[in-house]
């Protein structure tokens, strides 16, 4: 089955190839800042940035970057929630021909690390709640300068006066840094440096725009390379999915998060794209969502299941007027049905599930928004110029339909590669497709479907987390014996991670201490829910731990208490 037969199923006004300019990413900004200078491109929190203050700030941050020596091809990183800065240094970075690499804020330091030490990152812009978290690390990296910068840069008064007596209260401390030397305050850059276009020798094909990091049951994290060509033409797709949608008058919700390939494609290239605002939310709570989709009346709202769940389970839901929302696409798990009817009852616009990953910039599935059939339970058919097989162990011929299998995509929105692991590249591709890493099947109208997850990859609440990397931090524990973690399902979260746990002879610890150990060294998300002590773990006859074994045993246990309940 080649893309031409996939066209036969989409709606008219999106059955066609799609034409791409070879241009880099940040020209869409600086179109929309020339042409359209006054229209709002980010609304946050109470106040409104416009599209030329958005381009002219990006410019000053390329220039500051190139005073520092930043050149084309060095990597910077962004440490940051969603904030105009995000948006900004995303830009800024790309203007100067440099790469970026998105960090995850709530990171510990021994991420960061890995992940600065990785790309050989030269810069880093972040929160100056996290400081101190950067300081710790930055002599084992290459970093050589530290833009700090606050929440409060970016709030209007009053707000941006309280803000930092609130910080204080919620995280206990309150950083301060002076704008010399290798550290550099946001607000002195603005002030300071010029916004002068800022050009380079331009590659639409390889250069790469992005380092965003993704991992696997084996070896640690990988930097997946992603260029222009693959950002543009993701974004171009969506563009395409949803043809409704009219350029400059919409709204997008900006609650998935920047440092996240899916959030970065949908709302961040997307708005600036066509020119739309992003209402930006720096932190998510279900209750700030509902106000803001009243008051701001986003009509694109692009999510992940959990966000989905928990708004159609907030109490007060009755209270909000949704109706604002045009269409939403759901990323990162997959959508229950009964969630998406709810949704679309509620809001009265429409809620399909796709399909992506890291390495495709991300979408290459989705189910159409409007015209053509939704198919329950399945991720929908390819994007357009999208290709997709479902492949045997053995065999580069593609299998019957019906037939499980591996997953398997080509299209202008797959990776360059794997940074600095060539051998790795070459693993992840057969016979010029990308191996998704996921089991699933074709119907016999070309629609697909995923029955499971070849590897062993945790989906929480949109976050990706691999089991060996928290495997490796319990291990580290004295009293720890054998250890394995698995995703175990969760009516909310999709699915949690729990631990299972073989203690050493003679060796005691408890539940509370494991997790103050696993914090220390892992991320919050990432942090097991649950912990189960045992005498054994399952094996094979060689020894393998089957996870596969704990996961069907935590499956049946919830079945059971379902049907007594």
């Amino acid at each position: 089955m080649t893309t031409k037969r996939w066209l036969d199923l989409y709606p008219t006004e999106i059955a066609k190839s799609l034409d791409y300019e070879k241009i880099p990413i940040q020209e869409f900004l600086t179109r929309a800042g020339t042409k359209f200078p006054d229209k709002t491109g980010m609304h946050f929190m109470g106040k409104d940035i416009s599209f030329k203050e958005f381009h002219e700030s990006a410019l000053k941050f390329a220039n500051y970057l190139k005073s520092l020596g930043i050149d084309r091809g060095d990597r910077v990183a962004i440490m940051l929630p969603n904030c105009p800065q995000g948006a900004i240094a995303y830009f800024g970075i790309l203007y100067v021909g440099a790469i970026v690499v998105q960090t995850n804020p709530l990171y510990t330091e021994r991420e960061l690390k890995y992940q600065m030490i990785d790309s050989g990152a030269k810069v880093i812009i972040s929160l100056d709640i996290l400081f101190p978290r950067i300081s710790k690390i930055i002599q084992d990296t290459e970093l050589e300068n530290v833009i700090i910068t606050g929440i409060k840069d970016y709030l209007p008064f009053p707000k941006n006066l309280i803000y930092p007596f609130i910080q204080k209260k919620e995280y206990g401390i309150q950083v301060k840094v002076e704008h010399r030397g290798m550290h550099h305050l946001y607000t002195e850059i603005m002030k300071s440096a010029k916004a002068d276009p800022v050009t380079y020798d331009f590659n639409f094909e390889d250069d790469i725009a992005l380092l965003q990091y993704t991992g696997g049951t084996t070896g640690p994290p990988k930097g997946v390379m992603l260029t222009h060509k693959n950002l543009i033409s993701n974004t171009k797709m969506c563009n395409e999915w949803l043809y409704k949608c009219e350029p400059g008058k919409e709204t997008v919700m900006a609650i998935l998060p920047f440092f996240h390939v899916y959030g970065m494609t949908t709302v961040l290239i997307l708005s600036v794209m066509l020119h739309n605002k992003m209402v930006i939310i720096p932190k998510f709570d279900f209750e700030t969502a509902l106000k803001t989709i009243e008051k701001q009346k986003p009509t694109l709202f692009p999510g992940a299941p959990t966000i989905y769940i928990g708004l159609m389970n907030h109490p007060d839901l009755a209270k909000y007027d949704l109706s604002s929302i045009k269409a939403c696409i759901s990323g990162s798990a997959a959508l229950p049905v009964e969630v998406q009817e709810n949704f679309e009852r509620v809001t009265g616009g429409k809620l399909v599930e796709g399909y992506g990953l890291t390495e495709t910039s991300p979408v290459t599935h989705a189910n159409f928004v409007w015209a053509g059939e939704r198919v329950k339970g399945s991720i929908g058919v390819p994007w357009p110029d999208t290709d997709s097989v479902v492949l045997g162990p053995d065999s580069s011929e593609p299998l019957a339909v019906g037939e499980v299998g591996e997953i398997a995509v080509k299209g202008p929105q797959v990776m360059k590669g794997y940074w600095n692991k060539p051998e790795d590249t070459e693993k992840t591709f057969r016979d010029g497709w990308l191996l998704t890493g996921d089991l699933g099947y074709m119907d016999e109208k070309g629609y697909f479907f995923v029955v499971d997850r070849k590897k062993d990859m945790i989906i929480a609440s949109g976050f990706n987390i691999y089991p060996r990397e928290i495997e490796e931090i319990l291990y580290e524990h004295d009293a720890i014996q054998e250890c394995v973690v698995a995703g175990i399902p969760d009516p909310y979260r999709g699915e949690t991670v729990k631990a299972y746990i073989v203690l050493k002879e003679g060796a005691t610890v408890t539940e509370d201490e494991l997790n103050t150990f696993c914090r220390k060294n892992l991320a919050a998300f990432k942090v097991p829910r649950q912990y189960e002590f045992r005498k054994e773990l399952p094996k094979t006859a060689i020894g393998k731990i089957l996870r596969r074994t704990l996961v069907d045993e935590e499956i049946k246990k919830a079945e059971k208490e379902t049907s007594i309940s």
